[in-house]
């Protein structure tokens, strides 16, 4: 009986042991897992911080590059003994709404009419009365010149500043820019001619893929575009639809898209953007993208 009781006890032990050694086990094994939960948090962790470090890398390099083109154009105004900042839109905004600001579209006088910023007066240096413009202004208040793009404006303001212009300005981009960015113009655009949403929507979506160029017949670079784009036109295989879209006519249109250059050529597919590019283009580089597409 002894015999039986000491069997008893000693397999009770042995079982005990084998429980307490599952749960030693068990309780390792979550041990483990916390751990490997902490190392992959940990990991996380490590790559939103690399992240982190890379935007701040890209954003200081950004500003090393903003301040050399500052610092060259700085040395170019000393050197030329006027007085000028290199304006964003956002500056050029503010600065020239001070009350002693000249505004000058350097544009015809036909597009001053369809469109203008607020307050500006039109001197069209190709226009007969151009001379006696410049002289109506006063050469120590501000200038603050633009065109359709900077070919006109920029032309016009070095001629100020030879002239003893003290401070003069040129919008960046253009009026084209500073309607793609969002700020308002005085605009006389009848109704009817300009797109809706909705219809660019369906236009765009009309066909597999849609070419859209967003020019003016008062650019001279979107001129040069006109050929390229015939050209591609009369070509079988090219299967494409173009759109031509007057930029004049179509202000909100070119603000919700953020069309800030003119001409910009923007590619839809089944409706939707799939390539945009401001500039001048060439026949291969657009006959490049659109097979590219084609065969996506």
């Amino acid at each position: 009986m002894k015999q039986i009781k000491h069997l008893i006890l000693i397999v009770l032990i042995s079982v005990s042991g084998m429980v307490k050694a599952q749960q030693v086990k068990a309780q390792q094994v979550e041990v483990q897992q916390v751990e490997v939960q902490q190392v992959e948090v940990q990991q996380v962790e490590n790559q939103q911080v690399k992240g982190q470090q890379f935007k701040v890398q890209q954003v200081k390099a950004q500003q090393v590059e903003v301040q050399k083109v500052e610092n060259q154009q700085v040395n170019a105004v000393a050197a030329s003994g006027t007085k000028e900042s290199f304006l964003t839109l956002a500056g050029f905004a503010v600065k020239s709404k001070v009350t002693n600001a000249q505004i000058v579209d350097a544009r015809t006088a036909e597009e001053f009419t369809q469109n203008h910023l607020k307050g500006a007066v039109n001197i069209d240096p190709a226009s007969t009365a151009y001379a006696k413009a410049v002289d109506a202004l006063i050469k120590d208040r501000p200038v603050f010149v633009y065109s359709i793009g900077n070919g006109r404006s920029v032309s016009v303001a070095k001629e100020l500043r030879s002239k003893g212009f003290k401070e003069v300005h040129v919008l960046p981009g253009g009026i084209a820019n500073w309607i793609g960015s969002g700020y308002p113009i005085v605009s006389t655009t009848e109704k009817g001619l300009s797109l809706s949403s909705a219809q660019f929507k369906t236009l765009t979506g009309s066909s597999g893929l849609v070419l859209v160029d967003f020019g003016s017949k008062y650019c001279g670079a979107c001129k040069k575009l006109i050929p390229v784009l015939d050209s591609l036109e009369k070509k079988q295989d090219f299967k494409t639809k173009v759109v031509r879209i007057e930029a004049y006519d179509n202000v909100l249109l070119l603000r919700e898209l953020k069309v800030s250059q003119l001409p910009t050529l923007v590619l839809y597919q089944g409706g939707k953007q799939v390539w945009k590019k401001a500039g001048l283009s060439s026949t291969a580089e657009i006959e490049k993208i659109i097979n590219t597409k084609r065969h996506e």
